[in-house]
């Protein structure tokens, strides 16, 4: 069950609960006179089932709402309704596979943001991962995978291609090449630093066969990126999410982009070229599969909303 939230101006205010008084998804409607003040008009209230979500915000949009007053959407956790039960069998599909299109597109915007904490995970994820690289540990491998924050720019391109929001796909890939280009000139630097403190040797960069498959992509490198794209999409577009942390350790960005670096501080050009292609494999294979898993998601969801 979702829960609306709405600042209505007050000429608008009754083509809303028009709107919304027969729609059978809704299970209680409530509307508070005067109790916005900006914009000024009411507060109006509505308990949907997540499953007829969209179409409920779509003929909210119909009425303009959206430009002259704000809703807003929240996870219900927890709640006892005869009438809400009554909703949720009356809307199509099922709540776990309901994709709610506002929900998904805000969180788009949030994880690809390229700000100073998404800079500063990228940075210390791709150190980590150097260092992982440098003392052949596929432990501290995973754990640069996990601490690396770009997964969610990566679903925000098949999101913003979908959606057809090229204001957010201009804003994801922006983040990624300057998150990458960061982390990796950092890298870079901690590296030449290591080398000149004689931390880090030509011989750490040779005989390492648990991380190896970082800079030597072959098939399973794009198989793994598109199985891990398409769970994670669908762990972040459905009401239950279980499936990320297995996304956050299978794909070698970060540790691709971590073995750049340090090839670089050493001249070790093959390594470099591979981790490249490995990067790119990975990136290339996420975004294709996310886009597809979406576009089959949205297909489905139209087809349900409009049967």
């Amino acid at each position: 069950m979702l829960r609306l939230e709405m600042a209505v101006p007050s000429r608008l205010a009754d083509r809303v609960e028009e709107c919304l008084r027969d729609e059978p998804a809704i299970s209680h409607l409530s509307r508070v006179r005067g109790a916005a003040l900006r914009p000024a008009g009411d507060l109006i209230l509505v308990d949907v089932a997540r499953e007829a979500a969209n179409k409920v915000i779509e003929r909210l949009e119909a009425v303009d709402i959206n430009h002259e007053g704000v809703i807003q959407l929240r996870q219900v956790p927890a709640w006892i309704s005869r009438e809400g039960l009554q909703a949720e069998r009356l809307a199509p599909g099922s709540a776990a596979d309901a994709v709610v299109w506002l929900e998904v597109v805000s969180r788009a915007y949030d994880d690809s943001e390229l700000n100073f904490t998404f800079l500063s995970f990228m940075t210390m994820a791709t150190m980590l991962a150097a260092i992982a690289i440098v003392l052949d540990s596929q432990i501290l491998t995973v754990g640069s995978m996990v601490l690396g924050p770009e997964f969610g720019a990566i679903a925000a391109l098949g999101v913003a291609m979908v959606r057809e929001r090229f204001g957010l796909l201009r804003h994801a890939v922006r983040s990624l090449i300057v998150g990458f280009a960061v982390a990796m000139v950092i890298t870079y630097l901690f590296s030449l630093l290591g080398k000149a403190l004689g931390w880090i040797t030509h011989q750490d960069l040779h005989m390492r066969p648990e991380t190896e498959f970082i800079y030597r992509p072959d098939k399973w490198s794009f198989l793994v990126a598109v199985i891990d794209a398409a769970a994670g999409v669908l762990s972040i577009t459905s009401a239950k999410m279980g499936g990320l942390s297995g996304v956050f350790i299978s794909v070698t960005t970060i540790p691709a982009a971590g073995n750049i670096a340090l090839g670089a501080a050493f001249g070790a050009w093959d390594e470099v070229l591979g981790s490249a292609e490995q990067l790119m494999v990975n990136i290339v294979g996420m975004a294709i599969a996310g886009w597809l898993v979406l576009l089959v998601q949205q297909a489905v969801w139209r087809r349900i909303d409009n049967g």
